[in-house]
């Protein structure tokens, strides 16, 4: 028996059953199914997590106040306002991987333009903010150097506030009221979108520091020079860890933090935001490919409880082929090709399936649909080893059938 005739045989078998063979290959065409999904799953949510992360700004450090100890009690960093305006000065020139360290102050606040108003979030900022963020303005232009220096009522609006108080109008030269101070709309920001948290990054307006201190927050009176957070752009050929360290060490030096004295702000890394995305989305792709593996493993004994019942239906038939003188490899290579067939033909139903949940899931989702041909790759092959594992024992036992007992069987 050729190679050929093996294999047309073998294609032959599992047409005569096709409800039977569809059963047999369910366990397979699950477990291929869900590795494709969990794979494409993990992959868009962490392009979606990379895209809005980077959304934030790109080699960024967030500093902000820390909690402190004062007479044994502990003092929530807001309260304590230990970052100020002369820190980020000094984190700027002593830390030469920075190129910007801008100081700010933030709230929400209620904003009006004629007869609308609107709950967005100020930023009063220094020099850098934009370029801190990656933020580019799309209408107008950003504020200048001597509005920042001089406290100019202008202000930045993001789309979605410039929508809220504007509509369909030009917010260009509009006057809006913040708090009830007067500032006058000289740009409109680049769309950014919502950040991990579902914060949308558009309901914004920004405006100059000294202003914000002024007019709208009002300055700290324990410290004038008082901010609620630095922003930290480091450059992109630094390294983020020691940046970090060296930011940390300009700060305990200025607040005097001795050795024995923990620190009195926090430092975040948005690397290590998609450090923590990461490993959670790896924790659950391993529970699924655990259940995957484990309907692989059912649909590979599933395929070799149907080929022993295949050998016994046929033990005459293979008793007669062996007696026209086809050899005992045949025999194995015959069932062996069956149980592969089986098991690849299942493998490629359960791809097409993982494709179709993968694109169902992002459109429900609203993520990225992405489909690892390596993966693809691997589930299909993972199903072909299946087949021929599980398919080994009952094809040697066809091969090994003796053909005088076999053609006596009924």
């Amino acid at each position: 028996m050729s190679h050929w005739e093996a294999v047309r045989a073998a294609l032959r078998a599992p047409r005569a059953n096709p409800t039977r063979s569809l059963l047999t290959m369910l366990g397979v065409i699950i477990g291929v199914a869900a590795v494709i999904v969990v794979v494409a799953i993990g992959s868009g949510a962490r392009e979606l997590v990379v895209e809005r992360i980077a959304s934030l700004g790109s080699n960024l450090l967030v500093v902000e106040p820390g909690a402190v100890t004062n007479a044994g009690v502990r003092i929530a960093g807001g309260n304590a306002a230990r970052l100020t305006e002369d820190d980020a000065a000094a984190v700027a020139h002593d830390v030469r991987a920075v190129q910007f360290a801008v100081p700010l102050v933030h709230s929400g606040v209620q904003t009006v333009h004629g007869d609308r108003n609107w709950p967005t979030l100020l930023y009063g900022t220094g020099p850098g903010f934009l370029e801190a963020h990656d933020w580019e303005v799309t209408s107008g232009r950003p504020l200048d150097e001597e509005e920042y220096a001089g406290g100019s009522q202008t202000a930045l609006i993001g789309v979605t506030l410039a929508s809220r108080l504007f509509g369909a109008v030009d917010p260009l030269g509009g006057v809006i009221r913040i708090q009830g101070a007067p500032f006058t709309v000289v740009g409109v920001l680049a769309p950014k979108g919502q950040t991990t948290s579902g914060k949308d990054q558009d309901d914004v307006a920004i405006i100059p520091l000294q202003i914000a201190k002024r007019r709208v927050f009002g300055a700290n009176p324990g410290n004038l020079r008082a901010v609620d957070t630095i922003l930290v752009k480091v450059s992109a050929a630094s390294d983020m860890a020691q940046a970090q360290a060296d930011v940390t060490e300009v700060l305990r030096v200025r607040h005097r933090r001795g050795n024995d004295n923990e620190d009195d702000f926090s430092i975040k890394n948005l690397t290590d935001v998609l450090r923590i995305k990461d490993a959670s989305t790896r924790a659950f792709a391993n529970l699924v490919a655990a259940v995957a593996f484990v309907s692989l493993l059912v649909g590979g004994i599933g395929i070799m409880n149907i080929m022993l019942v295949s050998v016994l239906e046929r033990t005459r038939e293979i008793g007669i082929k062996i007696a026209v003188g086809a050899r005992r490899r045949d025999i194995l290579s015959e069932f062996l090709i069956e149980s592969a067939t089986l098991s690849l033909v299942g493998g490629l139903i359960g791809l097409v399936l993982g494709i179709a949940g993968t694109v169902l899931a992002a459109v429900i989702a609203g993520w990225p649909a992405i489909v690892s041909p390596t993966a693809a790759a691997v589930a299909t092959g993972s199903s072909l080893a299946v087949g021929v594992a599980f398919g080994f024992y009952p094809a040697r036992r066809a091969a090994a059938l003796d053909p005088v007992v076999a053609l006596r069987h009924e």
